[in-house]
């Protein structure tokens, strides 16, 4: 008798020590907060597919923090990694690059605080923290988090789960959902590196606008670039009664351009084009009085009536008096439809 009163005894004591070992979902979110209070930075390489679209597309994130409000994001094509685009903030702006294409906008903005961002560690964290209805639970590795995400632009991702490294408490990976919960997004971090040292030039522009930044070679000076191959690119987004009405094609000096006029209730007009670059080293960025976008694959510029972007080579202009903002994204986001000419 007295050997089970002490094996239960035992038994009682391990249950409570094992209880106390578990952090609850408070002890987590202090836990989160005071890491990133404490860091100076970090460096993370992710992987980030998007299932918006009929194919599958993937892009390659590397990602520079140094506190308090610098930022290097460099989104990589895994099709076309010399198109890829560099998301940069320093004391001077906001700025979206595209080095391959010599482009450069300015934004006035407050990026990366206006709106979730699955790739900053910074955006998860204080997702986890706005939202105090967010789920919790623990696994023998990670800590999950449902939370609301707050996308400006886009009410279609209302969700996101967020996996959390138990000893680290660096993301391990991250699920956008839809309205049903089925993951659209989701972003895989295969490194995550804290308090690194960043040299004096990294988070400038001069520096991030050379082909170097992509981590291909530097072209020379007057040297331009080949142009890309030129596909036609066509919206697969139906808005209202709105059809295709006319295309035109006009040979340039140094490329093409295609005009698609789109007429119903809602009519726009779509230019792409495309043309030989040349070296970053005569670029001055150009000001954007209205807001950085997130079109999914590619970042874009919308201001009053248009919005402005590019994508594998090739530039994009979508202008509208009729079209909404949400509709004009929904249109850019959608141009994925194809036919060779």
């Amino acid at each position: 008798m007295k050997k089970r009163y002490w094996l239960w005894i035992v038994a009682s004591l391990m249950l409570v020590l094992s209880a106390c070992g578990e952090k609850s979902k408070e002890d987590v979110v202090q836990s989160l907060q005071k890491k990133l209070e404490e860091m100076t930075g970090y460096k993370t390489e992710a992987t980030m597919s998007l299932k918006t679209g009929d194919e599958e597309q993937k892009y390659k994130i590397d990602v520079w923090h140094k506190k308090k409000d610098y930022y290097r994001v460099l989104l990589n094509n895994e099709q076309d990694e010399k198109n890829s685009q560099i998301i940069l903030k320093n004391e001077d702006g906001v700025y979206v690059l595209t080095p391959a294409l010599n482009k450069s906008f300015k934004f006035q903005s407050d990026w990366p605080n206006n709106s979730s961002q699955p790739y900053l560690y910074n955006s998860l964290v204080a997702d986890v923290v706005k939202d105090k209805d967010a789920t919790f639970e623990t696994t023998e590795t990670y800590y999950v988090f449902e939370t609301k995400t707050n996308y400006q632009n886009s009410k279609n991702l209302p969700y996101q789960e967020i996996y959390f490294d138990k000893k680290s408490l660096t993301p391990v990976m991250v699920k956008v959902l839809d309205k049903d919960r089925k993951p659209l997004v989701e972003v895989k971090f295969s490194s995550f590196e804290l308090n690194p040292k960043f040299s004096d030039d990294a988070f400038t522009t001069e520096k991030n606008m050379t082909s170097g930044a992509l981590g291909i070679p530097v072209m020379a000076d007057g040297e331009p670039n080949e142009p890309a191959a030129f596909t036609v690119l066509y919206p697969e987004a139906v808005i209202g009664n709105t059809e295709l009405d006319e295309q035109k094609e006009i040979d340039m000096e140094n490329g093409k351009r295609v005009i698609l006029s789109f007429k119903g209730e809602k009519s726009y007009t779509l230019i792409q084009e495309s043309w030989t670059s040349y070296p970053a080293s005569a670029t001055v960025p150009v000001e954007v009085s209205g807001e950085m976008v997130d079109l999914g694959y590619t970042m874009g510029a919308l201001s009053g009536s248009t919005l402005e972007w590019s994508h594998e080579g090739m530039n994009f202009y979508l202008a509208s008096e009729d079209l909404t903002k949400e509709e004009m994204i929904e249109v850019a986001q959608s141009v994925q439809g194809t036919v060779v000419k």
